[in-house]
């Protein structure tokens, strides 16, 4: 990229405070908790200046000791903060279980919070500005009308001063009482970005079609430039406005935990994007991210750095995740 803007990709959306216990079975009492935090904007975030790139995540934050935690991590991962915080209400919480091994349950602890209570005022224009792609998901259309209006004001700041639009559907059903309003919502957000990010079953909420080809030509036909579906273990397939076709399959990796291993993902291909790149080296950076993340636990924890990716073409392997 030739132009002068200090942020490749900034991100907006919830971050909360994180509590895993620290054995697998029932919570009981006594149980000794892990506090950290997740988000799935400020997991984007993480991933892009882990690759190198120039990252900031924007949102709204409790004047709480969880909210001091979530910036002093993201400022310790490089992530620039624009975070409006609320003295009224504390930041939001999931608590993430595991009941059995290699099974986990997460509960959110989110309605009310400060991540909820979102809204246009608390959108930073001069930021948005700054940077070359702005990126939002479902999650915070699902959160309230306040976040929702917040979004498409970001939206409208970034169509204003010439930066990209990048939208993740990332369904979550307990968000909703009504799945066509979660579709409405999505594809009027989809409809207003330049680069779509859905799963299969996410594409197929948003789309109403069941296989990826008419998947991608849906999405594209709503007015994005690029339509990229998640396909997990099946790697990925994009189609652009330009007439490109690409599909790749998965990394084979010894899977630890698939959590932020869609946000890696997305990560990777934010950053070869903010930097010009073609969309076949979107494609493999973002393909190889979302396999190193599998091998580590955390939503975050195991995003990749450039020479995590420079080790796994080393080492080679069957293109599937097992």
């Amino acid at each position: 990229m030739t132009d002068s803007r200090a942020l490749d990709v900034l991100a907006i959306g919830e971050s909360l405070g994180l509590l895993v216990p620290d054995r697998t079975g029932r919570l009981l009492s006594g149980a000794d908790l892990r506090l950290g935090f997740g988000g799935t904007e400020s997991n984007v975030a993480i991933g892009v200046a882990r690759l190198g790139g120039v990252s900031a995540w924007a949102g709204r934050l409790g004047a709480d000791a969880v909210g001091d935690l979530i910036l002093r991590e993201l400022r310790a991962e490089s992530v620039a903060t624009f975070a409006a915080r609320d003295d009224s209400v504390a930041t939001a919480l999931m608590l993430k279980e595991r009941p059995h091994p290699g099974t986990s349950r997460v509960t959110y602890y989110r309605r009310g919070f400060a991540g909820s209570r979102l809204q246009s005022s608390d959108i930073r224009v001069d930021a948005i500005a700054s940077a070359r792609i702005l990126h939002v998901t479902g999650i915070s259309a699902g959160l309230g009308d306040g976040p929702l209006s917040a979004i498409h004001s970001a939206i409208d700041a970034a169509q204003a001063t010439g930066t990209r639009v990048s939208f993740d559907v990332n369904h979550r059903s307990a968000l909703w009482s009504d799945e066509s309003a979660a579709r409405a919502a999505y594809r009027e957000l989809a409809s207003r970005a330049d680069i779509v990010f859905a799963g299969d079953d996410e594409a197929e909420l948003l789309t109403g079609e069941s296989t990826p080809e008419r998947q991608l030509d849906a999405i594209l036909a709503l007015g994005a430039d690029t339509a990229v579906i998640k396909l997990g273990d099946r790697g990925a397939t994009v189609a652009t406005s330009a007439g490109e076709r690409l599909a790749q399959d998965a990394w084979r990796v010894d899977v630890i935990d698939t959590v932020g291993a869609g946000d890696a993902f997305v990560a990777g291909w934010l950053t070869e994007a903010a930097r010009g790149a073609t969309t076949d080296e979107c494609l493999e950076t973002a393909i190889r991210c979302g396999a190193v993340a599998c091998t580590g636990e955390g939503d975050w924890e195991a995003a990749p750095t450039r020479a995590d990716l420079e080790r796994l073409t080393r080492t080679g392997g069957d293109p599937v995740i097992r």
